[in-house]
């Protein structure tokens, strides 16, 4: 991001939605509602209502809503519509297990397909970024908010660097837990499984936000060495140790 918050014209690009710029807004707002509590499960999920509260009209909204019943966070039934769906801790580590292959393979692609200094630079500068953050020491729901949007970034840029677009729609199915802040925290599906003391947030940097951004800096050096194996599996393993820690951590 620039001074005033706005994105740089890579973030801009890694950001890009996958579908009308409105129903992005949209699906963005209201999965990030659903997958954090916000719209709790078994809500009804009216376009009307929605489209009047987002002050937009009911076309994105319903092209978002049919994205959301496709991803399984809602469901439709005629004469019923749309209904928010109840998701077990088990759906979250199912998530990310197929997203760790998926984001494996994105990785590989990506180098394979050869990244252009430009993109290798600028996704090196998202990465100094992150380290910048945890090197101040402090940490906070801000701050955390703030490394996560640039983890989210990381993450799309190399997405979209492996130019498959089927790849990117199948990674998005996925996305069924929240990824702009700590989902032992805020993703009522996990939290309820967690102890209130590992949910608090502390003053330093947490050691696995530490060990993420390791991962990040040890995967963008085997891009940078043209190792697309080693992109791969560093990727694979970054995804999959999310599931390692909630499961570590989630009491039954």
């Amino acid at each position: 991001m620039t001074g005033d918050g706005s994105l740089t014209s890579f973030e801009a690009a890694s950001s890009e939605p996958y579908t009308e710029p409105a129903t992005y807004t949209v699906l963005t707002h209201l999965r990030e509602q659903i997958v954090s509590g916000r719209i709790p499960p078994g809500s009804k999920l009216r376009a009307e209502a929605l489209a009047s509260e987002m002050n937009v009209s009911r076309t994105p909204v319903r092209s978002a809503l049919a994205v959301l019943s496709a991803e399984g966070l809602v469901s439709y039934g005629v004469n019923r519509g749309y209904t928010v769906l109840s998701m077990k801790i088990s759906d979250i580590f199912d998530a990310i297990e197929v997203r760790a292959s998926l984001e494996g393979l994105a990785a590989r692609l990506s180098v394979d397909l050869g990244w252009p200094p430009e993109g290798c630079g600028a996704l090196q500068d998202l990465v100094e970024r992150g380290r910048a953050i945890l090197d101040a020491g402090a940490w906070s729901e801000a701050i955390e908010r703030d490394w996560y949007a640039l983890n989210r970034l990381f993450h799309r840029a190399i997405q979209r660097a492996s130019q498959n677009s089927a790849l990117r729609n199948a990674v998005r199915m996925t996305l069924v837990y929240p990824l702009f802040a700590d989902p032992a925290r805020i993703c009522p599906t996990v939290a309820d499984h967690v102890p209130p003391r590992l949910r608090q947030v502390p003053d330093t940097p947490p050691a696995f936000i530490l060990a993420s951004q390791r991962d990040h800096e040890a995967i963008l050096d085997a891009i940078r060495q043209g190792d697309s194996e080693a992109a791969g599996r560093q990727m694979s393993d970054h995804v999959l140790a999310t599931k390692a820690r909630l499961h570590a951590i989630a009491t039954r």
